[in-house]
């Protein structure tokens, strides 16, 4: 690969005992950094990377593979210092892309108000064709062709709030769409920084869902709206049970964010980005903490991934095959994912340019590259 260093060799082999479990089950791994799009694909226990990156020098901040058709398809959302945003898509695995004659993503004129960056896109869970898009300035796009075209949502950007909501330190950005499989018109979002908004009627309203999540930074810690909510996630057997990772505070909701508890009990630091619910396993999370807002690195100088299997009322730190020494690599709030695989596949990479991967529900990890440009997102699927 151009620009970054591969642990071992390029074809990077997983283990002998990891991959009899998963055969030759076909894993793409994506990861966007400050500086293009780079494309890990795994074939049974065997990583290869393609050679170059994609979208160079454009920062990659949200990655979408959306498996839900007859051929996955992937998104991007690039940005590029000369050009500005856009939403790319790939109907054969990122080899080949396609960028819409015009903008997919774009403010009308009347909100007075211009798209810095995509800084989430999602495949709706209950909709085949349906995709939203989360911006920065804070807004929801809802695309109904697998992302070609995206059209504002525009109750929530006309929130009677809106007008109180402030930029966090990374900007004002829609970072989080969640949808439900069991109901379409039900979407929940979270904003950095004006909190979690729901809509149970497809958008029509908007609803502050924050209570219990504290705003320590606030005159009033315990506000309708204003949290500085860095990134949330659903169970994968309980759809209404939420994990959110606050600016400082780890909470867990129970009835689909109506009201949200605290359950950072355990952990070496509240403060932190990323959150990821296990894709099969009832009430299991991950998150990477980090030490403070005001020093963004591993808590206590380690790298290390916590899971919780009991829905936040204890953590492990999960430490096999990550580095020991002392470590300065921040994991942004979308800069971990699973796969979906059987055991799942995690994968997190940092500011310092490496990616880490375990293939067996985080009990062990292996780096897969380092040297990397500022990595932003990273996104993981089974696609064959």
């Amino acid at each position: 690969m151009v620009g970054c260093r591969l642990t071992g060799d390029q074809n990077q082999d997983v283990g002998d005992d990891v991959a009899e479990v998963i055969g030759m089950t076909e894993v793409l791994l994506t990861v966007g950094t400050r500086k293009g799009l780079f494309i890990g694909r795994r074939q049974g226990g065997t990583w290869k990377f393609d050679e170059s990156p994609y979208f160079n020098a454009q920062a990659v901040y949200s990655v979408a593979i959306d498996t839900r058709g007859a051929s996955p398809r992937l998104l991007v959302g690039g940005d590029s210092a000369h050009w500005g945003p856009s939403v790319f898509h790939s109907d054969d695995l990122g080899r080949s892309w396609t960028e819409p004659a015009q903008p997919a993503v774009k403010f009308p004129k009347d909100t007075g108000a211009s798209l810095e960056r995509v800084w989430q896109l999602h495949p709706a869970a209950a909709e085949p064709d349906v995709v939203y898009a989360g911006t920065e300035p804070a807004a929801l796009y809802r695309s109904e062709d697998r992302g070609e075209t995206f059209e504002l949502v525009r109750p929530l950007w006309e929130h009677p709030t809106r007008d109180k909501w402030v930029p966090g330190g990374g900007g004002e950005g829609l970072h989080t769409v969640l949808t439900d499989e069991r109901d379409p018109l039900a979407v929940t979002v979270a904003v950095s920084t004006a909190g979690v908004f729901r809509t149970l009627d497809g958008g029509a309203s908007w609803t502050p869902s924050n209570s219990g999540v504290s705003a320590v930074f606030l005159p009033d810690p315990d506000p309708e709206f204003g949290q500085c909510v860095h990134k949330v996630a659903r169970d994968a057997v309980n759809p209404d049970r939420l994990y959110l990772q606050n600016h400082w505070g780890v909470y867990r909701s129970d009835d689909a964010g109506g009201h949200w508890t605290d359950i950072g009990e355990g952990l070496p630091s509240t403060f932190g980005f990323a959150v990821v619910a296990h894709p099969r396993r009832a009430d299991t999370a991950y998150l990477f903490p980090i030490t403070a807002d005001s020093d963004r690195v591993p808590a206590d100088r380690r790298c290390r991934v916590y899971r919780t299997a009991d829905a936040g009322a204890s953590w492990e730190p999960l430490t096999a095959g990550l580095p020991q020494e002392d470590h300065y690599g921040t994991v942004l709030r979308d800069a971990m994912c699973h796969d979906g695989a059987d055991p799942a596949g995690l994968y997190f990479g940092n500011r310092n340019g490496e990616v880490y991967a375990s293939a067996d529900d985080g009990e062990s990890w292996r780096q897969l590259a380092s040297h990397l440009p500022d990595v932003l997102c990273v996104r993981a699927a089974v696609v064959g």
